[in-house]
């Protein structure tokens, strides 16, 4: 019997059955870290943030200017790939961790590089906080979380769109244009509260008007070079990475469980791209403990590394496993890949279904097979 397809919107059969099941809003699992270690652990410094937005905006301006003066000739094409870089993939993380309030200790700080990363990523900010929230409360589960990236069968047309961010940048079009109208849609009218609405529908209007202004420019300069550097252009050219990056949190992994370390990824990166990606490459840990800072998050892996999954050693690794998945996902849609739990890990977690497996229980060995 070929089984039912998944609704992933969200207001959807299975957006009520994840009700039903008591899967929407529920109690995840989490770590046990000594209550003295996570409140240092939680600890807001604006120091790293500060310095590292100090270097990201003087990465954006250097390689601005150097694009800028080059322009006309090959040269200003390497330049201009560590601009979009820095605009449309380094923007993701800075959206992510400020509007968790965790980057800076000082929350106007928090506010101002958050609406900035924002318009860099074309994520509107109030429409993506309330977004946000409901991934972190309901991750992966089908007809709850609006970020799932990768469903199943995966749109693999979609997926290879978004190397340059073309699908993610015209929905956003779309929903500026709605917006500015003073209409939200159906899936979004089911998290954004009533009072933060007015907030989408005044910074949709400002951000059109700024894309106008771009293009005006543009025109009146008869060159394409404000629009290479403002607006969706370095959105979509320099936004590959946020979609390399962001395929390793959770694609292929599995659905409708309440255990961060089945349905996430914790992936060793490199200097550079822990710097554009903020340490979201723990992944398992920011969601287990999203209150924790980035800068914090590699001591809070060595705390909990005891109980979760095997990092994967490099984005190639975890590759390997990723496209292996999808592949086999496009035809047999209940396929996934089961996370393998350390001994030395707390077996307990949810079945599938919802039902709440204890550590006693014969089935909680379940988590550490691989499917």
């Amino acid at each position: 019997m070929r089984p039912t397809r998944r609704d992933y919107s969200l207001i959807g059969r299975d957006a009520q059955a994840a009700v039903e099941s008591g899967l929407a809003a529920a109690e995840w699992y989490r770590c046990d870290i000594p209550r003295k270690r996570m409140k240092e652990l939680m600890q807001r410094k604006d120091g790293p943030a500060i310095r590292d937005t100090a270097l990201w905006l003087a990465g954006l301006l250097a390689s601005g200017l150097a694009a800028g003066l080059l322009w006309g000739s090959w040269w200003c094409v390497p330049f201009f790939a560590l601009y979009g870089i820095l605009y449309g993939s380094a923007s993701d993380s800075r959206w992510h961790e400020c509007g968790h309030g965790t980057a800076f200790r000082t929350r106007w700080m928090n506010d101002v590089v958050y609406h900035i990363a924002c318009f860099m990523i074309m994520r509107e900010p109030t429409i993506w906080r309330w977004s946000h929230t409901r991934h972190h409360t309901d991750t992966i589960i089908v007809g709850r979380d609006p970020e799932i990236a990768a469903m199943r069968p995966p749109a693999i047309l979609r997926l290879i769109s978004n190397i340059f961010a073309i699908a993610s940048t015209w929905a956003a079009l779309k929903g500026l244009v709605l917006h500015a109208t003073g209409r939200l849609s159906e899936e979004e009218e089911t998290f954004v509260p009533e009072m933060e609405r007015s907030k989408v529908y005044l910074v949709a209007r400002i951000w059109l008007a700024i894309l106008a202004a771009t293009i005006a420019l543009s025109l009146a300069l008869q060159s394409w070079l404000p629009m290479m550097f403002v607006g969706v252009l370095p959105t979509m050219y320099g936004g590959w990475l946020t979609l390399y990056f962001g395929l390793t949190q959770h694609a292929g992994l599995a659905e409708n469980v309440l255990d961060h370390r089945l349905n996430s990824r914790t992936v060793y990166m490199n200097p550079f791209f822990r710097f554009v990606y903020w340490n979201m490459n723990y992944h398992v840990e920011h969601h287990m403990f999203p209150m924790v800072p980035y800068h914090a998050l590699p001591e809070l892996h060595k705390a909990m590394l005891a109980d979760t999954p095997t990092p994967y050693r490099s984005t190639i690794q975890a590759y390997r496993e990723i496209i292996p998945a999808l592949r086999r996902q496009m035809k047999d849609p209940e396929y996934f890949v089961r996370r393998m739990l350390p001994a030395s890990a707390r077996p307990y977690r949810p079945d599938l279904h919802g039902e709440v497996v204890m550590p006693d229980d014969p089935r909680a060995r379940f988590a550490g097979q691989h499917h």
